[in-house]
């Protein structure tokens, strides 16, 4: 590509809390002409997705506009590309793609094709493949793949480790990266295990950043938790509980799970910012022989902030109080009760679950109870200092994972 020309960047899920965050950092730091991102989405024109997507600019999210700035969305040079494509629709996709240099592939949100122990090609990598068939018909030069951050080994180097040879920043260690307890990482592994072989025969040129675990899924992992029913229950009333958990005579509610292990939680936001950086790096022609270019490295908060799902209970429980007192406005009011983690087994975690939801629930909570498992063995307990250099770069620190717990709860509450 002459160096003149301005590479072009398109994100799949542009209207997800990922693609999203990633298209916001996009524009937010100006790390890429508006005019040459293109949203992808499912939705028809004329919708309200599709709607909001097309009015996107430079300016949409610029903190310095003013009066004098011109108008969201007022140049159409200055908007960004909206194209619809979906998953089903191989040809869609291709079609989308054209003129695409750097395809960002944020991983599909249907779980349930990986429920029931799906096999190979069936579970969400379905999807995944075809989207990178999809890339390499279209002439796509770069592909980068968000996986998740499972599997971390204390081997691993970041891609800007002075010791980073293929194998320890590039991921040909299949034995060690391909391998993980948790279902949910399942269908990652298969579409990172189908980029390196088209990368191995030269077909396509591709990245995998395996993304944090979210601040903002703490519930699902700390068994579905229901906060408002948490937040309006008595620390004395035994009738009113979350539907993740059970009120106790103690004053305490007892969250069961199936085990306990380390995370390094990460906000959607910042995972946005550490993926647009990565994308404008590879989108330059010089970028594409540089640190992040056929790796797989994870993008986390530090290995030192992680927390296990037994210490975010008290950082919840405190939130909680903390939420409580600034809802109430100095008013006298008890705060919800304390969260205590209860680990049991497999079974009776399924069991509880499956109940509280109903039996079509089952095969969800199945697949998602080897997490816990995953967790006890450490392969959430991230130390990658990708991200934290990457913020950096732009001036911006992590968010806390206090931080997140407590607007959460005061959004649910308000």
């Amino acid at each position: 590509m002459p160096p003149t020309t301005t590479p072009t960047i398109a994100i799949i899920g542009a209207s997800g809390k990922l693609g999203g965050a990633t298209l916001r950092a996009l524009l937010e730091h100006r790390l890429q002409p508006a005019s040459h991102i293109v949203a992808l989405t499912s939705s028809q024109p004329g919708s309200e997705t599709w709607e909001t997507l097309a009015a996107t600019s430079s300016s949409t999210y610029s903190s310095s506009s003013s009066s004098s700035s011109p108008a969201v969305g007022s140049s159409e040079e200055d908007r960004i590309q909206v194209r619809h494509a979906t998953f089903d629709s191989p040809q869609t996709l291709t079609a989308a793609l054209q003129g695409v240099d750097v395809f960002f592939l944020v991983s599909t949100p249907r779980i349930s094709m990986d429920f029931n122990e799906a096999g190979p090609g069936q579970g969400r990598e379905k999807h995944h493949v075809a989207a990178i068939d999809a890339a390499v018909a279209a002439g796509v030069q770069v592909l980068v793949y968000s996986s998740l951050a499972f599997g971390w080994h204390p081997s691993f180097a970041s891609p800007s480790s002075s010791s980073s040879s293929s194998a320890a920043a590039g991921g040909n260690d299949e034995k060690s990266r391909g391998t993980s307890k948790a279902g949910v990482m399942r269908a990652h592994l298969r579409t990172e295990s189908y980029l390196a072989q088209l990368r191995d025969s030269g077909k396509l040129q591709s990245t995998v950043i395996r993304e944090g675990l979210y601040n903002e899924s703490w519930p699902l992992y700390m068994g579905y938790f229901d906060i408002p029913g948490y937040m309006s229950a008595s620390p004395s009333s035994s009738s009113s509980s979350p539907s993740s958990a059970s009120p106790t005579r103690e004053n305490k509610t007892v969250v069961k799970l199936a085990g306990d292990g380390k995370i390094s939680w990460t906000s959607i936001k910042d995972l946005g910012i550490g993926n647009a950086l990565v994308l404008a790096s590879l989108a330059s022609s010089s970028g594409r022989e540089a640190e992040f270019s056929g790796k797989t490295f994870y993008l986390s908060t530090p290995a030192s902030e992680a927390l296990s799902l037994s210490e975010l209970a008290d950082v919840i429980t405190a939130a909680a109080a903390a939420a409580a007192a600034e809802k109430s406005q100095g008013a006298v009011e008890q705060s919800p009760p304390k969260i205590e983690v209860q680990i049991v087994p497999r079974d009776e975690h399924v069991n509880i679950y499956t109940a509280r939801q109903g039996a079509e629930s089952r095969p969800g909570v199945e697949w998602w109870v080897s997490t816990y498992a995953a967790l006890g063995d450490g392969e959430c307990l991230v130390d990658d200092p990708t991200l934290g250099r990457l913020l950096r770069k732009v001036g911006v620190k992590p968010t806390p994972m206090t931080a997140t717990v407590k607007q959460m709860l005061l959004q649910k509450t308000t």
